[in-house]
């Protein structure tokens, strides 16, 4: 299993905990309010070559 794979698999096992133990919509808010945040916290420049990187996945 490679590492994005392993990654991805902790993140639905995550949300699915949250899902049991608060409300749908507090779950929610966190699994879309911490990558926001992590965005967020990038600098400018990070922010670019994560664009650039992004764009350049997705014309393969």
């Amino acid at each position: 299993m490679s590492k994005n794979a392993k990654i991805a698999a902790g993140g639905v096992a995550a949300g699915l905990l949250l899902l049991i133990w608060l409300p749908w919509w507090a779950a929610l808010l966190i699994v879309l309010g911490v990558p926001a945040a992590a965005y967020l916290a990038l600098d400018p420049s990070q922010r670019r070559r994560l664009r650039r990187i992004r764009r350049r996945e997705l014309g393969r």
